[in-house]
């Protein structure tokens, strides 16, 4: 019994620090930074999902894996944004890791992926 109890503890505790490995921001405050331009945004939906459609001014993660460095900004400091297609999505992580073995320390994550960027009817940007 003990060791049961042992294993839910541990499990319980794995799972609180793989869900806040990367804090989470809600659609209505990366709408505010990306009008505001205080975000660097980066979409891992695959170059085909990118090119249909991803929030202004996102990265295309696939494409750009190995320069993600110079698209990133200068201030490690800065806020840094990833997302994939939907809440149940973990594809995000990639690019959030990325960022932060670059050395980013404000990294955020957006639950709700493009799906709920799009159910809260805000606005998406074809490739051009």
């Amino acid at each position: 019994m003990k060791r049961l109890m042992a294993l839910a503890v541990a499990a319980v505790a794995a799972a609180t620090v793989w869900a806040s490995e990367f804090p989470e921001i809600s659609v209505e405050d990366l709408d505010k930074a990306v009008a505001a331009r205080k975000v660097t945004v980066i979409d891992v939906n695959g170059t085909a999902s990118w090119k249909r459609g991803h929030i202004p001014g996102a990265i295309d993660y696939a494409s750009n894996k190995g320069k993600l460095a110079s698209l990133l900004p200068k201030d490690k400091n800065a806020l840094v944004v990833a997302y994939c297609g939907s809440p149940k999505c973990g594809a995000y992580a990639a690019a959030a890791k990325a960022a932060r073995e670059l050395g980013y320390t404000n990294v955020k994550h957006l639950k709700a992926g493009i799906s709920g960027w799009k159910e809260a009817g805000r606005t998406i940007e074809p490739a051009s």
